[in-house]
């Protein structure tokens, strides 16, 4: 009893004397009435009682962020990332650069890709970055992009599938048709794999790492709904988005058991990067404040992705999922073996793969 009294005594004594000091400085303001004393008492209370929250949850989410603190090397290896001219892909490029890997930048934007290769280059020292254009949202795009890779590349380490869209006030399509949310995020990676196998295959052992999201468990993912016309709000087409990511690793996965390609898919934390591009304002103010507060660097949301592409201790670790590097469980529906398999025939279809295209069975 003692102990919790003087602990109790200790924290309130100087919380006291700083009630009072705020309220004489409010006293000494000629043009501010203070309330009665409960009142200014409760909302003083409340107000600090709230910052004292926040500032615990700010040392909770960096106590809980995952770092990768090996120092693997990547010496001869080629990495293919998407999206890797800004946020986490840059980052990730930036780290297996450093590692010494080859890095092959895949992007829509070029001119951002250009100045990011040039920054990652001077970062490293690493000139060995090369850059190509991509577009996952176009299939034509995909598959000249998979043209150029065959043609120059002899072989593929790692795969990092890192490129996301997601609009959460406006619903677009894709120049094939499709919603775009999902041509970019789900049937993009889908094509350009089956596309890449393989040399993949050549490969081995090799890596493939998509990059998925934990806030998957808003959305429910019903074949019969959620196929090209997408029905519902454009910010919850992302996470069905999310969804396809995770299934389509897991069941690629088991159709590459034994083959020498791993696969798995993870999250990244939340992250203040180019994914809110299309928040518009003042919704702005608040992702700032959520940014400093709550969400990670993009150095912090790299860091299971970094772990996946090289982690030694993962080697033939396949068709798990992960967060903050280390492995996580699934809620129980994005598992159902059927829907996996359903998911695969119809992006096999929407993504118009034809007999002499190659195949993963």
């Amino acid at each position: 009893m003692f102990i919790i009294s003087f602990i109790v005594s200790t924290f309130c004594y100087p919380f006291t004397n700083l009630l009072n000091i705020f309220k004489e400085f409010f006293k000494g303001m000629a043009w501010y009435e203070i309330p009665n004393t409960t009142t200014f008492s409760i909302c003083f209370t409340l107000a600090f009682g709230v910052a004292v929250i926040i500032f615990v949850l700010c040392l909770w989410v960096k106590a809980t962020c995952g770092m990768f603190t090996s120092s693997v090397r990547m010496d001869g290896k080629t990495v293919l990332i998407t999206g890797a001219n800004s946020g986490i892909g840059k980052e990730t490029a930036r780290d297996l650069a450093k590692r010494g890997a080859r890095v092959i930048m895949a992007c829509r934007t070029m001119d951002t890709a250009y100045e990011a290769r040039d920054e990652i280059i001077k970062q490293t020292g690493n000139e060995n970055i090369l850059v190509k254009k991509l577009d996952l949202s176009s299939q034509k795009s995909v598959r000249d992009f998979a043209d150029e890779i065959l043609m120059i590349e002899k072989r593929i380490d790692v795969l990092i599938h890192n490129a996301g869209y997601g609009n959460p006030f406006n619903k677009e399509k894709s120049v094939d048709g499709i919603e775009l949310t999902m041509a970019t995020n789900h049937y993009g990676p889908f094509l350009l794999t089956h596309l890449l196998i393989g040399l993949l295959k050549k490969s081995t052992p090799c890596r493939i790492v998509i990059v998925s999201s934990g806030w998957y468990w808003l959305a429910r993912f019903n074949l019969k709904k959620y196929l090209n016309e997408l029905d519902g709000q454009p910010v919850y087409l992302y996470y069905v988005s999310k969804i396809a990511n995770i299934m389509f690793a897991i069941e690629l996965a088991k159709r590459l058991q034994g083959t020498g390609i791993t696969v798995n898919s993870l999250h990244p934390g939340v992250i203040y990067s180019g994914i809110w591009r299309n928040v518009p304002f003042p919704m702005t103010i608040g992702l700032t404040f959520l940014n400093y507060c709550f969400f990670k660097t993009v150095v912090e949301g790299a860091q299971t992705t970094i772990m996946l592409a090289c982690s030694e201790e993962l080697n033939g670790v396949t068709g798990k999922y992960f967060s903050d590097c280390k492995e996580c469980e699934l809620q129980p529906y994005v598992t159902i073996s059927e829907d996996h398999k359903r998911l695969w025939d119809v992006s096999i279809k929407i993504v118009k793969l034809t007999d002499t295209d190659p195949k993963i069975l």
